[in-house]
């Protein structure tokens, strides 16, 4: 009986379900990643046109430009509203990982800066660290012994 009247449920709110966009949420997301990406290389000819950076260097400051800018869009309110239009296409890109630093930083500041904002601040972005780090270190021992065994 109670098996049923689940299934009853399951069935009613199906119905009701408001149907989500894919094929838009896709477009979206394509073309505001794309555009953080174009962004992001026009920094980098930046970098090196003005500062004589190489393309085997430009990365590391591009990249600390880019999570500046989106800390300081997420500060004003900006970027939560880009996000909203784009989702994964804001999110998953080194974008993504400035606004969620910043993000629960401006949530807990209320707290201080020790046990709030200290805290807190990498309770999302920690994961992402530690296993970025994590597959880096594996990818380098696949490299290397790959190297040693003269494959590559």
């Amino acid at each position: 009986m109670l098996n049923t009247d689940k299934q009853q449920y399951s069935q009613l709110a199906t119905k009701h379900e408001k149907k989500r966009p894919i094929l838009l949420n896709c477009v979206r997301a394509f073309i505001i990643g794309g555009l953080i990406c174009v962004v992001g290389q026009g920094i980098s000819f930046f970098y090196m046109f003005y500062f004589d950076f190489t393309e085997q260097t430009v990365g590391d400051p591009t990249v600390a430009t880019l999570i500046f800018i989106t800390m300081l869009l997420t500060g004003f309110g900006i970027y939560d509203k880009w996000a909203q239009f784009a989702g994964a296409g804001t999110a998953v890109p080194v974008t993504g990982f400035g606004n969620a630093v910043i993000s629960a930083a401006m949530e807990h500041r209320s707290e201080g800066f020790v046990q709030g904002v200290g805290a807190n601040m990498f309770k999302l972005a920690g994961s992402v660290i530690l296993f970025g780090v994590f597959s880096a270190f594996i990818i380098a021992l696949i490299k290397t012994s790959l190297i040693q065994l003269g494959v590559i």
